[in-house]
């Protein structure tokens, strides 16, 4: 493990999984649930903020109730593999709200993306007008979730 990975106990550990099962959790709560008074949890709480353990906090949505339950997974390979393409896909996916991640594999295709809209037509815009005009982008596999199993943090 590199040195500049914050060392984390068994306390902090605690801190992160309760914060996961619940990100409005009072700091008394907190200090309860994990075995510490609250000043000491309150100090490593701003300890994990301050070294970007803890990115953030959000509110998640249900997207069945925001009508985007349309999950569609797509392949996508580019022609063209050096930085400067690299780095013009990634700054143009991240300009493209129904593309919720991206990640860049090493596999016979160079990105999975994970794309929520709608419903079927949504998608066929978003892939037709967004991810086929994208920089590079030389072909597009689509698979179509059925149903989600698990979605979330860690």
């Amino acid at each position: 493990m590199p040195n500049d990975l914050p060392q984390l106990d068994r306390f902090d550990h605690a801190i992160l999984d309760a914060l996961t099962a619940d990100g409005r959790i009072s700091i008394t709560d907190l200090a309860a649930r994990i075995g510490l008074s609250k000043t000491p949890t309150q100090a490593r709480l701003k300890r994990l903020e301050r070294e970007g353990v803890i990115t953030g906090y959000r509110a998640m949505l249900d997207p069945i109730r925001i009508g985007r339950d349309h999950v569609a997974f797509v392949e996508v390979k580019l022609d063209d593999t050096r930085e400067k393409a690299l780095a013009s896909f990634n700054a143009a996916v991240r300009k493209v709200p129904e593309i919720e991640q991206c990640h860049m594999l090493a596999a016979s295709f160079d990105y999975l993306l994970k794309v929520r809209c709608s419903d079927m037509a949504g998608y066929r815009r978003v892939l037709a007008e967004d991810i086929s005009t994208l920089p590079h982008v030389a072909h597009t596999s689509t698979h179509v979730a059925m149903q989600t199993v698990k979605e979330g943090g860690l």
